[in-house]
């Protein structure tokens, strides 16, 4: 993942504290009586080669990954919907290969958000929709990735789209574009996510800070999370991360889906297990902790 990478000589010079929450976001989550935390932590994909003897047991097939990986970790980013529209077919396949209570969580498909610009992007998203249905009670939130040219002006364009998305399917909107975070465009954008109970995706990358928003619109956080090659302040950003959590969890926090990217997806897994081993420690997550081989 390349969005907000910073070169490695400048990450000691990064201020990585974790920003105040908006306002709204104390009175979202206290809106809602929530019977508990749901934590879900997990990569952006499982069909990694090079965890074979780690995170997947030596000699494992691929395909068997997603089935090793669901032991592992309870949710995975799908990105490969954002490549190719999901099939009911291949969905069906991937949610019979995964563990009970494993969540999927697909990237909008491009046609839709890249090419389309969710314009006129009718026929590309019902063929999603009906793709990722068929993955039932498997289904996690939706990931729709605005491009990086995509600036406020398309506000009403995003308006009309978000309002056509069925009520059914959870989706949570990651902005790239710099202008959203300005605060008259994010005060706009953010209440329209609010009023149409779509979810916001929080990023944390070192080169982007102003995408490190700290604002919920729903009970329930999609944080991005990409790390520098396990280097130091990936720890301490993530002890961080942990409080926080621990914080909205007090304030009535559903649904947790946090997800690790790395350049090198070798180290996503190691630093998936220590935010579990932090969630469980301050939160009271009661997730396994995955065994990984060295």
């Amino acid at each position: 993942m390349d969005f907000g990478k910073a070169a490695p000589d400048e990450l000691d010079k990064i201020d990585f504290t974790l920003p105040a929450d908006h306002l709204h976001t104390a009175d979202i989550l206290g809106r809602t009586k929530s019977a508990g935390t749901a934590f879900y932590v997990g990569c952006a994909k499982w069909g990694r080669k090079e965890w074979i003897g780690s995170v997947y047991p030596r000699d494992t097939p691929e395909t068997e990954f997603l089935t090793e990986y669901s032991k592992k970790f309870n949710c995975v980013e799908l990105n490969a919907t954002f490549y190719k529209l999901p099939s009911v077919r291949q969905v069906t396949e991937w949610r019979e290969k995964a563990l009970p209570g494993f969540k999927f969580c697909p990237k909008v498909n491009d046609k839709i958000t890249h090419i389309k610009r969710l314009k006129d992007a009718g026929e590309y998203t019902d063929v999603f929709i009906k793709g990722v249905s068929a993955f039932g009670d498997h289904l996690g939130p939706s990931l729709l990735q605005l491009p990086p040219n995509y600036p406020p002006k398309n506000f009403e364009s995003l308006k009309e789209y978000l309002k056509t998305w069925p009520v059914d399917i959870p989706l949570s909107v990651e902005f790239r574009n710099p202008k959203w975070f300005e605060k008259k465009a994010s005060e706009e954008v953010f209440s329209m996510l609010e009023d149409l109970s779509r979810g916001t995706a929080i990023t944390d990358a070192a080169g982007r800070r102003d995408a490190l928003h700290m604002r919920l619109t729903t009970p329930v956080a999609f944080v991005r999370f990409v790390g520098n090659g396990l280097h130091p302040t990936d720890y301490r950003r993530l002890d961080q991360w942990a409080k926080r959590i621990q914080l909205w969890q007090s304030q009535g926090l559903q649904k947790l889906f946090f997800f690790i990217h790395q350049e090198d997806e070798s180290h996503s897994p190691a630093l998936c297990k220590y935010l579990i081993e932090q969630l469980n420690s301050h939160c009271g997550a009661k997730l396994p902790i995955p065994a990984l081989s060295v």
